[in-house]
């Protein structure tokens, strides 16, 4: 009995020992042991572990990012959950562990630094909310003012990320007044010269850099500060500073790559900061002889047609440019699609040429990636380019039809033999070169199951390679030869002669002589060919009243489509009104005469005395027209017709609300006042097709028959025309049974 007693009470006493042990070692406790014991145990299992996964999600997706040396290299990575998608994994554990720490270790010193690991986890998933919310609550709850401030430097980078520059500044105004650890100081540095950076103040963020550099160690990462540094001098101008920092690329253990675009760059200004240097014999040469950049061999000339194109060497600029063009590989895509892009650029704006810039933007959209910044920019001048040559080209031949048109008929009949006979000559001529090309290819061997080789020995790439060069073909083509049947020999006079490439020739030799012969096969007056030909020309010639009358309508309304496109689309005042006064002055009478007067008094800047003389004939000639309405208005509420409007779709909204609640005279006021801010844009019908029912709601029968005639003339390829015209002709009927 006694025996059984006192084995009770030991086990008791245990229980009750281990019970106390481990109430003392509660994450609640304050006590020495219990802090010492949940240090330990947070900081050597889970946080050792979310750091680690951390790192090494960092160290994967920094070497998984595609640097673009043809952009502003950004001076931190973006908390980019795209980026982030191969890491997921480790970020997840990270979390995992992070949380373990904050759940079951609250009196650990390591809490801090879990929800700084947890916040940023949480951003480079995507998860914005929770993410934020982790950094905020280290700011407003931690106990170490270190652990806060690093929590703060990842929160403005967030708000950097998210382009939330005022929040951004915020933050590092408040870090600006604490005292920072070494290592701080270069995050908060880092950091805040990113946000200047993304900002577009480049000045502010280089001389925060240059703060920053003397506490960085040799490594590739400081060496792509030092690039960023070089690339926002570029862009200030000082071109000797930004050499200064592609030296110091060289000097911090570079990767190859890195390395090449800051010696590049580097020699890139040199030309630039002495004239008189030249560009072959600068060291690009020696580049483009270095083997190891034969995959690089496109951006040397890339920037050797850069070069050329700021010493307005145009013709030179091209030639590189199309080099550049024909040497990027197929794993070089973006380099390719920049290249065109400035292609695009020399032939729209230097050269005019209208077609082939179309050309090139056609094929730049084809391999730039849709989530490259310049992808939408690109879109829209494509689309308005498509747009330009149609309403263009039309101009031009109905110009150049007319001037036929005024022709004696001996005149006309000989200019149309003349243009024959050119067109014969040149046919003949690139006929004659394609042939004696592919003879002397199969003298040396160089055709290939009856083709010739795609590569010569000049490095010139084959045209069926290359988009751009294809497109140049067609335009050519068609300016020739208009549209074709698809047939074989579609260009001989005859077809008698077939296909070279079934004929079996005895010798080369006789193969060569065969081509060429082919070749000067030409047409004569008196054949059937050429007399169709002359007939299918002259027909489109307008020699009677009712097709001249035709030609001008079709001349008249691409010119004011021109007027609009330069206005509208391609961002071109003094185009815009050229075009405009064109169409006043060949056509005195035009039926868009209100609204070039209109357009022409938004389009003139404020400082320009004739800007008032075109209001001044909107309101004497067209006092009741929609426009004067329009420019009433904003004199009214002191708005002009040219300020933009933050949300169009909001504003449609809004008024459209008061239209179904009954509101019509506010409604109508609202769409009168903000109409002129969305000429041009993808709502501008919308709103005119809503003013139409307001007009017919609250102006009269009169008013509202208008309203529609305006619509109809004004939108004549609005989807909601058919809608219209059916209320257009509702109106009539329902007008005749009265």
């Amino acid at each position: 009995m006694t025996h059984t007693l006192t084995r009770s009470i030991n086990i008791i006493t245990v229980c009750l020992l281990l019970t106390g042990a481990l109430i003392g070692c509660s994450q609640y406790s304050t006590r020495p042991a219990a802090v010492n014991f949940h240090n330990i145990s947070s900081h050597y299992n889970a946080y050792f572990i979310a750091e680690q996964d951390m790192q090494e999600a960092e160290f994967a997706m920094k070497a998984a990012y595609k640097e673009d040396y043809n952009q502003l290299l950004p001076i931190l990575l973006p908390l980019d959950s795209v980026l982030a998608l191969p890491v997921k994994p480790q970020l997840l554990d990270a979390v995992k562990k992070a949380s373990i720490v904050a759940e079951k270790h609250q009196n650990s010193k390591w809490v801090d630094n879990s929800y700084v690991i947890l916040g940023k986890s949480r951003l480079y998933l995507g998860q914005w909310a929770d993410g934020l919310e982790a950094l905020r609550y280290v700011y407003a709850n931690g106990k170490d003012e270190n652990d806060k401030n690093k929590a703060l430097v990842v929160l403005m980078r967030a708000y950097v990320s998210r382009k939330d520059y005022s929040n951004a500044l915020g933050v590092a105004e408040y870090l600006s007044q604490q005292p920072l650890t070494k290592d701080a100081t270069k995050e908060f540095y880092l950091t805040k010269a990113y946000l200047h950076q993304q900002n577009g103040e480049y000045l502010t963020s280089v001389a925060i850099l240059e703060e920053t550099f003397p506490l960085l160690d040799k490594s590739t990462e400081t060496a792509r500060l030092h690039f960023a540094a070089a690339q926002m001098y570029d862009r200030l101008g000082q071109y000797v500073l930004a050499n200064k920092h592609y030296k110091s690329v060289t000097k911090n253990r570079p990767d190859y790559d890195l390395g090449f675009y800051s010696s590049m760059n580097s020699l890139q200004n040199q030309v630039i900061i002495d004239p008189k240097t030249d560009v072959s014999s600068v060291g690009f040469d020696k580049m483009l002889r270095d083997r190891k950049n034969n995959d690089l061999r496109d951006r040397v000339y890339f920037t050797m047609g850069l070069l050329a194109e700021h010493r307005k060497q145009l013709p030179e600029a091209v030639e590189y440019l199309q080099k550049s063009a024909s040497l990027a590989t197929g794993g070089n895509n973006v380099q390719k699609a920049y290249t065109y892009l400035q292609l695009a650029r020399i032939h729209y704006d230097a050269l005019e040429k209208y077609e082939f810039a179309k050309a090139y933007y056609d094929s730049a959209l084809t391999i730039l990636p849709k989530d490259a910044a310049e992808y939408r920019v690109v879109s829209d001048r494509k689309n308005a380019l498509d747009n330009f040559v149609t309403q263009q080209t039309i101009v031009k031949m109905e110009d150049s039809l007319q001037i036929l048109a005024k022709m004696n008929p001996k005149a006309l009949d000989d200019k149309i033999d003349g243009i024959i006979e050119a067109q014969e000559k040149k046919r003949i001529e690139d006929e004659k070169k394609a042939k004696e090309a592919l003879a002397l290819a199969a003298t040396q061997g160089g055709v290939q199951n009856g083709l010739p080789s795609m590569v010569s020995g000049n490095d010139r790439r084959w045209e069926l390679y290359d988009p751009s060069m294809i497109n140049q073909g067609k335009i050519e083509f068609r300016r020739i030869w208009g549209n074709r049947v698809l047939e074989d020999d579609w260009r001989r006079s005859t077809k008698q002669n077939r296909s070279l490439a079934g004929n079996n020739f005895s010798s080369k030799a006789d193969s060569a002589a065969a081509v060429v012969a082919a070749a000067e096969t030409v047409l004569t007056k008196e054949s059937p060919v050429w007399k169709e030909r002359h007939a299918n020309l002259k027909k489109n010639v307008p020699l009677t009243d009712s097709s001249f009358a035709v030609s001008q309508k079709k001349k008249e309304d691409a010119l004011y489509n021109l007027g609009k496109i330069y206005r509208f689309d391609l961002k071109e005042p003094e185009r815009s009104v050229a075009a405009f006064n064109r169409v006043l002055n060949e056509y005195p009478q035009t039926q868009y005469k209100e609204e070039i007067f209109y357009l022409m008094y938004l389009t003139l800047p404020e400082s320009d005395k004739d800007r008032l003389v075109w209001k001044d004939k909107l309101m004497s000639e067209f006092p009741n027209s929609t426009y004067a309405r329009l420019l009433n208005r904003t004199a009214d509420d002191g708005t002009t017709g040219d300020k933009d409007r933050n949300n169009p779709v909001k504003a449609y909204e809004s008024a459209y609300k008061l239209y179904a609640d009954g509101n019509f005279t506010k409604a109508l006021d609202d769409i009168e006042s903000n109409l002129p801010a969305y000429k041009g844009s993808m709502l501008e019908d919308k709103f005119a097709l809503l003013r139409v029912f307001l007009v017919g709601k609250t102006r009269g029968r009169e008013a509202y028959l208008q309203a529609i005639n305006e619509f109809v003339r004004l939108y004549p390829n609005s989807i909601y025309l058919p809608r219209l015209k059916e209320m257009q002709e509702l109106r009539e009927i329902s007008v005749g049974k009265r």
